[in-house]
């Protein structure tokens, strides 16, 4: 099996998921990226983030490939969350929930597809393998799905991709020999890019998010107040406030933003 048959794979579970589970969310076309297990970042991380985040190698010996996939939120979504003033919405808080779910299906769904072409697969949870103190994760999806090839950080710390950073992450290690996805040559979030905006900032109401710096401490308290408002729902520790109605909600804003430029540009001559 090669990249192509990999993207078919959850594309299509994504797809057919709404059909045989009873979910309230709807989700756009994924996007999935590669990464070999030899990619310098794998040692980076251990400085970038902490020194106990683990190699890949660590998780499956003898893997050679690490697939990362984005599931996009829908707009409509987003508008929602938008609406309501302290806690998210109810809608955002059940499509973190399906979400969770829908990842893990996925990941079950691939490790006995590669298993039953005699290859292994590791497993990681879509989200609480973070450590409660620190707030920090031994396998960050997000610095993951950035070594392969699925976009940048915004200032909001989110994944910004071509199709926006309303969504979720998931990602596993195989002994599969996958084509590494190219890395982005530049930055998908408007402000890293040199252009004003810093909507996302405007939009935390918590004092967890600023142009400089991110309190993960103050956003998880907003996300555990959101849990316990939620609760019925199940673990609903998710905010969403800043990705919500900003320039990357959706889409890369910076290659939207220079084709804009591009095409009121004066005509030379």
């Amino acid at each position: 099996m090669d990249n192509t048959g990999i993207e078919r794979i959850i594309a299509d579970f994504v797809n057919s998921y709404p059909h045989q589970k009873k979910v309230e969310t709807t989700w756009r076309e994924p996007i999935v990226g590669f990464a070999s297990v030899d990619n310098p970042l794998f040692d980076r991380f251990k400085q970038i983030i902490r020194p106990t985040h683990a190699a890949p190698c660590k998780l499956l010996p003898g893997a050679r490939s690490v697939v990362v996939y984005f599931i996009p939120f829908s707009k409509k979504l987003q508008r929602e969350n938008l609406k309501t003033e302290y806690y998210c919405s109810r809608s955002w808080a059940m499509a973190y929930v399906e979400t969770n779910r829908l990842i893990s299906d996925i990941n079950e769904h691939i490790r006995s597809e590669l298993e039953s072409r005699g290859h292994q697969v590791a497993l990681i949870p879509p989200t609480h393998n973070f450590d409660q103190e620190s707030l920090m994760s031994d396998w960050s999806h997000r610095h993951v799905a950035y070594a392969a090839g699925i976009g940048s950080f915004g200032v909001h710390n989110l994944i910004i991709t071509e199709k926006g950073c309303t969504g979720r992450l998931g990602s596993l290690v195989t002994d599969l020999a996958l084509e590494p996805s190219p890395m982005p040559k530049e930055e998908f979030c408007l402000q890293r890019a040199g252009i004003d905006c810093l909507k996302c900032v405007e939009r935390c109401r918590y004092d967890a998010l600023y142009a400089d710096r991110y309190d993960r401490h103050a956003c998880y308290r907003q996300c555990l107040a959101n849990d316990r408002y939620h609760g019925d729902l199940g673990l609903t520790d998710v905010c969403g406030k800043c990705s919500a109605m900003v320039p990357c909600s959706v889409t890369n804003p910076v290659k939207g933003e220079r084709k804009n430029r591009s095409q009121s540009a004066p005509v030379k001559g």
